[in-house]
């Protein structure tokens, strides 16, 4: 549990429990109330955070929100919604769920695996049980991987030890050095247990931008033939997608063992956004932002925005990432 909100549920709770636990010292009341557990464990997760309290999860709530705040991802949709509400209602999974999110920057990853977060903890990302790596951040030196490796390991058992439904987030899969992800291979395997600990309720989702060319060349294959990328369907890139970041030198997944040995449950292609895609997103921001909705403004900041391929500029090389800063542009005017 994070120290400031167990400060705040001591600050909250002391004077009870010292009047409760009369003549106990305060400072074992106090002792007490930090480890959450002297008798009154459902009081103290009133004001703490406990891994008993994460919410139970609303396939029609998790829908809302994808279909309200994701634009132009049919294919994630409707992966995430049918492999997250599917694993969270098993009683009793196999393994845990393993998913790798593969696109372009501001195609809608990181924004998923927010929404998976929230859907599931009312912390969503802020949660003590939901943990996030950054390859460029947490293990930057390729001469520490070995180090890195039992770091990874401790860390992951520790906090499913704590809460079994833990769920971690590796981003940068693509600059994350090949063979350190190999580390946490036996925790993704049909173990019931591995070192008397189970991890088979825990998620783990991986974000990464290798694999973005074929999602691209498929998406423009459709394109040209005058087809609707709605018709897309997972099985025209889920394969090519797995072997192609297999195969790249500079994935994280490099000839990994995790997909080696079908540990990965999904490999979600998150498509290129199109113009279309960019006014929603602008649309979205100046809600949110409490503005009234000018589709003049949306209009003029999407054509902003730099296309791919040059000639024909059909995709965002951005996606919707930078909308937000584009639009304070227009809003300050």
């Amino acid at each position: 549990m994070k120290l400031g909100r167990a400060v705040l549920a001591l600050l909250l709770l002391a004077p009870w429990v010292v009047r409760a636990v009369e003549p106990i010292s305060l400072g074992l009341a106090l002792a007490g109330v930090l480890t959450g557990y002297i008798s009154y464990p459902r009081l103290y997760c009133l004001f703490a955070e406990c891994c008993g309290q994460k919410r139970s999860l609303s396939r029609e709530a998790l829908q809302k929100d994808l279909d309200k705040k994701l634009f132009g991802q049919h294919l994630a949709k409707k992966v995430i919604l049918n492999a997250v509400s599917g694993f969270l209602s098993n009683p009793r999974p196999k393994k845990p769920l393993t998913l790798s999110l593969h696109g372009w920057t501001g195609t809608g990853k990181n924004f998923v695996s927010k929404i998976i977060a929230e859907n599931i903890y009312e912390g969503g990302l802020n949660s003590d049980y939901v943990h996030l790596f950054v390859a460029t951040l947490h293990f930057p030196h390729a001469s520490n991987i070995t180090l890195y490796k039992d770091q990874l390991q401790l860390w992951i058992r520790g906090n499913v030890s704590a809460c079994a439904r833990s769920i971690f987030i590796f981003d940068e899969m693509d600059k994350m050095h090949a063979g350190l992800i190999d580390a946490i291979k036996p925790f993704l395997d049909y173990y019931d247990v591995v070192d008397e600990v189970s991890y088979q309720k825990a998620i783990f989702i991986f974000l990464s931008n290798a694999g973005a060319e074929r999602i691209t060349d498929v998406a423009l294959d459709f394109w040209r033939r005058g087809k609707q990328r709605e018709e897309i369907k997972l099985k025209d890139m889920e394969h090519a997608l797995s072997v192609s970041v297999f195969n790249n030198r500079n994935s994280g997944f490099w000839h990994s063992s995790l997909i080696d040995r079908n540990l990965i449950d999904y490999f979600v292609p998150f498509l290129p956004l199109e113009y279309k895609h960019l006014k929603m997103c602008i649309r979205v921001e100046m809600q949110a932002r409490g503005y009234e909705v000018d589709e003049d403004i949306i209009s003029r900041v999407a054509e902003e925005m730099t296309f791919f391929p040059k000639e024909e500029r059909v995709f965002s090389d951005k996606g919707c990432k930078t909308v937000h800063t584009k639009l304070d542009y227009y809003l300050d005017d």
